[in-house]
């Protein structure tokens, strides 16, 4: 939240007056490199029963990054290290979400998932609040240090308190065997169909998620006319909003089944893309915010509930390593798109972020058109 969502976007983009498409460029070349990487660490994890371990590495590599940012005043610099930094916490996802089965035990995966996304957000929460004044008194740049510092130390009990369920003996995983396993994966499509389609229908929704919560302080700033403080306080009402989605859509996950939580989730995105794209005032854009929070924190929670669900247990972190491939490749073409648009539209003055969201509106309707016929297809099944 306060590297992606908030300073670093305007770090680039008012600080050092860089483009759009230079924030983009970096988030995508960062997201190239960890969809290159998920197939092998979705391998890693279900050959060897092995997690926590990698999740530690990426974890600290992701730390020391993010530290290293506020130390220099260069944009290239800066990119490059924000760049290693979200190839860190991206990658350490697949690790993370593949604990999820063995914690749950016991449990609904869905009920568990909702807890975790929504003390997730209440940690985002207390970290801008708690990094807020090193902004305050030395600029954005201080941001970083103090952010990095809070991950690892919320990191800190996963690490020694959550233990891998099983070690298996297994031999050392081969890179290309692990694409081949991709790609077996994906002739197998025919034998997972519904499951495939979900995973295609979620990359177009992360197309618009990911790009809102990468340009969410850009837009705020640029087009509403937020100042810092506005920006920071539309970003908490929004992660409060996540924070009770995630909950209540995890109850609703439990009671209503995941079709009926990934309707509800559809459309609070349309709601806010579009509110987002017409408002004219700050008064109406204020509502933007809680909307889209509800979306963003229950995509998480429906979604890998919907993946445990479909899945066979013994593939689950193989269709996990390919979920994350799904949402890595969402979060190379979304904002790129985003930066597209904006590079094109350059002279237009507002209307170019308008039209962009715009464009994130139109991928997520065609994201439940196509929902709307898997859940034909399954109904019928």
């Amino acid at each position: 939240m306060n590297v992606i969502s908030l300073y670093f976007a305007l770090w680039v983009t008012v600080d050092h007056s860089g483009q759009d498409i230079l924030y983009s460029t970096a988030l995508s070349l960062s997201m190239l490199a960890v969809a290159l990487s998920v197939p092998v660490f979705g391998t890693l994890s279900d050959t060897t029963g092995k997690r926590r371990v990698p999740l530690i590495g990426l974890t600290l590599l992701c730390v020391f990054a993010t530290g290293l940012i506020g130390t220099t005043d260069h944009l290239l610099t800066g990119l490059i290290l924000f760049m290693v930094a979200n190839y860190g916490y991206q990658s350490a996802l697949v690790f993370y979400n593949g604990m999820l089965p063995s914690i749950s035990q016991g449990s609904h995966v869905g009920l568990v998932s909702g807890y975790g996304v929504a003390l997730g957000y209440l940690g985002s929460i207390a970290g801008m609040l708690m990094v807020q004044p090193f902004v305050e008194e030395s600029g954005r740049s201080a941001a970083f240090f103090p952010t990095a510092t809070l991950v690892l130390v919320f990191a800190l009990p996963c690490f020694l308190f959550v233990k891998d369920p099983e070690i298996r003996t297994a031999s050392s995983v081969r890179v290309r065997e692990a694409f081949k396993t991709l790609k077996e994966t994906f002739l197998r499509a025919r034998q997972y169909r519904s499951l495939f389609r979900f995973i295609l229908i979620h990359f177009l929704v992360l197309d618009a998620v990911n790009t809102i919560i990468a340009f969410m302080s850009v837009y705020a700033s640029k087009v509403i006319g937020f100042s810092g403080g506005q920006i920071m306080k539309f970003l908490i009402s929004s992660t409060v909003g996540a924070m009770i989605g995630s909950l209540v859509i995890g109850i609703l996950v439990k009671h209503k089944g995941v079709i009926w939580s990934y309707w509800l989730v559809l459309g609070a995105w349309i709601v806010s893309l579009f509110l987002a794209a017409i408002s004219q005032s700050e008064t109406l854009f204020w509502v933007v915010g809680p909307i889209a929070g509800i979306g963003m924190g229950g995509v998480w929670v429906v979604s890998r509930a919907f993946i445990i669900e479909l899945s066979p247990p013994e593939k689950v972190g193989e269709f996990f390593g390919l979920y994350g491939f799904a949402g890595k490749a969402a979060s190379i073409l979304g904002p790129m798109l985003w930066g597209s648009v904006v590079w094109a539209l350059n002279s237009t003055g507002t209307l170019k972020y308008r039209v962009a969201v715009t464009v994130l509106l139109g991928i997520v309707v065609v994201a439940a058109f196509l929902f709307r016929d898997l859940t034909r297809q399954m109904q019928q099944q």
